[in-house]
């Protein structure tokens, strides 16, 4: 299920730490992005909405054994190609151009010099640019077809453009602040090369989850997971206005949430937003299950499995329910997932890699691809208190992953007094919304 209109930027995840970055920078211009793997997104992705695609950054050198590659039908899909960093110099090294080690590595802030021919890349912008790069190689000679556009003291290739192919190469990060007119030449990219409409807003977003959610569903009921997160507690909005009673909101007690969170987060959607919420009261199972666990992976998965335990219960005693709703969005999905293996993943997110193998309920996640900034603005576009959008971060599995070692309820106890503590001296020092 996705809402994101007709057009779409797609960018290739090389393992680079700035890549949903990128993403959110596109998105910021208006244009929907997608980060999908370097090696399956031009498989699986909806090629007929995309309209540009992004080689981001990366860690390894083109020449490593296991440097990641693209499907070559990234030249095949007929449309503008902006290689980053590590996306412009697998560009070049696999059109027949050559790649080196650099002999002076660019860490930190560089200064490109745009000069050569006429760029469109770097179109109305100034000619000496004060620009963030990190790289160890560099590009030594051109593919066939490519001109320079900038250079720097350490990179004489430190932009690049094929105008024929509408391939672009950049050898620093645009999407970083420290680029100081970065926009401007994602800008010209997204709007003068790739002509991009624009059009893409969280209040078009909207509509379009509403009709997925339906196309989805159908005439069918829906159980949602409600926490009172800011994610859950859009997506317990977004759901019900698209599904009105055919919602049944469930909030877990798992027995590690904040003090006093479960009346909070009952009397405010029971009561103000007149929603359907059950309360399902799981503390000790929970906690039964979280029993000589250590490692926070461990407590994820563990939270990860219960949940979905629960959930099903409550879908079996509502009976004839069939889909389970989750507020996931996308960095919970980046995260959980790997460009490079399992050593990559950053973490497992209880929502993504806590999920047994073989579920009773199918999954609808209308958050799925956006990010948490994007998910507090929705928030406010569906009329979501002030309180709930900008509550105070928590992670998922509670408390759970704030106890270093094993989780007892004696520990829950004293960790929920000290947190209250805390939350009073942020409101009352006015960091709350800061922190």
């Amino acid at each position: 299920m996705t809402a994101h209109g007709d057009e779409m930027v797609l960018i290739l995840d090389f393992g680079g730490q700035y890549t949903q970055l990128i993403a959110r920078r596109v998105r910021e211009l208006g244009v929907y992005s997608e980060v999908r793997r370097f090696d399956d997104a031009l498989e699986t992705g909806d090629s007929t909405k995309v309209v540009a695609v992004i080689l981001s950054g990366g860690p390894c050198s083109v020449y490593d054994d296991d440097a990641p590659r693209p499907s070559t039908r990234v030249f095949e899909l007929g449309v503008p190609v902006l290689g980053i960093c590590y996306g412009m110099q697998w560009m070049m090294h696999h059109l027949g151009g050559e790649v080196e080690p650099a002999g002076d590595r660019e860490f930190g802030p560089a200064v490109v010099q745009v000069g050569g021919a006429r760029s469109r890349l770097f179109h109305g912008l100034d000619a000496s640019q004060n620009v963030w790069a990190s790289h160890a190689d560099r590009v030594l000679r051109l593919a066939d077809g490519f001109e320079v556009t900038a250079a720097s003291d350490a990179a004489p290739f430190a932009a690049v453009e094929n105008t024929d192919r509408a391939l672009y190469g950049v050898q620093f990060h645009p999407e970083v602040v420290h680029t100081q007119q970065g926009k401007e030449i994602l800008h010209n990219f997204l709007f003068e090369i790739a002509g991009c409409s624009g059009e893409w807003s969280l209040k078009s977003f909207v509509e379009q989850a509403i009709e997925a959610i339906r196309e989805q569903v159908g005439d069918e009921r829906v159980v949602c997971g409600l926490s009172g997160g800011v994610d859950s507690s859009v997506m317990a909005l977004l759901l019900h206005r698209a599904l009105g009673d055919r919602l049944t909101c469930i909030f877990v007690n798992n027995g590690v949430l904040r003090k006093g969170e479960s009346d909070q987060v009952l009397t405010s959607f029971r009561d103000g937003y007149h929603l359907d919420v059950r309360y399902a009261d799981e503390a000790d199972r929970f906690l039964g299950r979280l029993a000589g666990l250590d490692e926070p992976e461990e407590k994820r998965k563990a939270i990860g499995e219960t949940f979905i335990e629960v959930f099903e219960s409550e879908a079996r005693e509502l009976g004839n329910i069939r889909f389970l709703a989750q507020g996931t969005i996308y960095p919970d999905r980046i995260e959980s997932a790997s460009v490079r293996g399992p050593s990559a993943t950053i973490k497992t997110h209880h929502n993504v890699g806590g999920l047994p193998e073989r579920m009773e309920l199918e999954l609808v996640e209308p958050l799925r691809d956006l990010f948490k900034d994007e998910v507090r603005q929705l928030g406010e576009v569906l009329g979501l208190s002030h309180e709930f959008v900008w509550r105070h971060p928590f992670p998922g599995p509670g408390l759970a992953v704030r106890i270093l070692g094993e989780v007892t309820a004696e520990r829950v106890a004293l960790l929920q007094a000290a947190d209250a503590i805390f939350m009073d001296e942020l409101r009352e020092s006015g960091l709350y919304e800061n922190t």
